[in-house]
């Protein structure tokens, strides 16, 4: 069936004439969704969708039109649509088709029809069980407010006129849950989930426990003083302040002068002990994947090497207009023209377990979340001032929870303030792999 794809595609593509260049992306998913409380179906939606998106260059002009549908009369359409849209465009320079580079691409095939056969009422029943376990870990669990179950199949092929024609697939499923904890008159809300390409790699166990630890630590929190201290973020924080950093390397930043890290290429912008690269080759990754949104293979692309930066993502434009090589991080969809990103984070991980983290701890703060990453983070400049929560960490052991805090620094100072990376690495839902960062010299403010 994906051979359709390529097919349609292909076909668009070559229908290239004059000084045109057109590039297609088709797609093809369906997915399922379930939602219970109280142990029974609250809902249950299953959907299907196709797609494709047309972009026709002329002269450095873009033309880009988009349908929720392959059939053969709207596909004809969608392409004469964006021809038209060429006259509406502006120039720019740095447009045009990634040209096939010779980079080998690592095939993946995440396709698992075990998945793809499954019946709703296992389906409903994962998410049932999920929703008692989590009710039956500790007394002070007093609801369960979403318990969910998702599963998603999805095809996709791009073509172009520069004679590139790939595909690629991919199923997976996930469960979340957010229980309530009350003691008192106070209530607090923890999460956790997971994701994977089967139902037996599903930790319920796992999502079960992190949830209820996270709705039951806050519980009698109080605002700390202020202070100067380390700050401890496990992998899924860790994650948080790892994506914001690569969003400050990705090429459209650099061209457009809105990151901090411009013309650094080859100093240190962070501790030695941080090295992590942007890998969708790693095939046991959620995120995984063979080529990349204007066709090209995907690969390794090193970011930071022991602190050092290595360099940036670049599409075909923003490396062109660097005058630099794509590094095959062109991300797109059906209805989106090419932009940069990341796929697959992976960080080196340290040697000492948490546990051993913390020991050596004698003040600091286990976060638990960020507030307010979206207004709090400037990724500009750098500056860093987000609401948190967590558990103090005082001689070496975790302590009382605190809430209503900021933590203040620059991104900058955290990466080159990072002490120690965790042992502890490990593949997120997300698909990337991260470990523990432990930060010192962070100013909380608090009370």
């Amino acid at each position: 069936m994906t051979a359709e794809l390529a097919e349609i595609a292909r076909r668009v593509a070559e229908a290239a004439k004059g000084d045109e260049q057109i590039d297609v992306m088709v797609g093809r998913g369906r997915s399922t969704s379930v939602k219970v409380f109280e142990g029974a179906v609250e809902s249950f939606t299953s959907a299907a969708t196709a797609g494709i998106g047309v972009r026709v260059i002329v002269g450095g002009r873009v033309g880009f039109a988009h349908a929720g549908s392959i059939e053969p009369d709207v596909v004809a359409e969608v392409l004469r649509d964006a021809r038209d849209n060429v006259a509406f465009a502006e120039v720019d320079e740095w447009a045009g088709l990634a040209e096939p580079d010779g980079v080998a691409a690592v095939l993946h095939d995440h396709w698992n029809d075990e998945l793809l056969e499954m019946g709703a009422a296992d389906k409903i029943a994962i998410a049932v069980d999920l929703e008692a376990r989590v009710r039956g870990l500790d007394p002070r669990i007093s609801s369960v407010r979403a318990t969910t179950w998702s599963d998603g199949a999805g095809e996709a092929a791009y073509a172009s006129s520069a004679g590139v024609v790939v595909s690629d697939r991919g199923t997976s499923c996930g469960v979340g849950v957010q229980p309530l904890a009350t003691d008192g008159g106070e209530t607090q809300i923890g999460y956790a989930g997971d994701a994977a390409r089967s139902t037996e790699d599903l930790d319920l166990e796992r999502v079960a426990s992190e949830a209820v630890e996270r709705a039951t630590r806050l519980l009698g929190a109080t605002k700390p003083e202020s202070a100067r201290l380390t700050i401890v973020l496990e992998p899924r924080l860790a994650g948080t302040l790892l994506g914001i950093v690569t969003g400050m390397l990705d090429g459209e930043a650099l061209v457009k002068g809105r990151t901090p890290f411009a013309g650094r290429i080859g100093e240190a912008i962070a501790s030695p002990l941080l090295s992590f690269t942007d890998d969708p080759t790693r095939t046991e990754s959620l995120g995984a994947d063979s080529w990349d949104g204007e066709g090209l293979a995907c690969r390794p692309t090193p970011l930071v090497s022991a602190g050092v930066l290595d360099g940036f993502l670049h599409n075909s434009a923003t490396a062109r207009r660097a005058g630099v090589q794509s590094t095959g991080s062109a991300v797109r969809g059906i209805r989106s023209l090419p932009s940069v990103g990341a796929r697959v984070l992976v960080m080196d991980q340290g040697v000492r377990s948490l546990d051993e983290v913390i020991s050596s701890i004698d003040l600091g703060l286990f976060v638990g979340s960020f507030a307010g990453l979206h207004s709090g983070v400037n990724p500009v400049s750098g500056d860093f001032s987000v609401g948190a929560d967590g558990l103090m960490i005082r001689n070496g052991a975790l302590a009382e929870p605190v809430r209503e805090i900021t933590l203040a620094s620059t991104l900058q100072r955290l990466l080159l303030d990072i002490v120690e990376v965790g042992g502890d690495g490990e593949w997120l839902p997300s698909g990337d792999f991260l470990a523990s960062l432990v930060i010192a010299d962070v100013a909380l403010s608090g009370a």
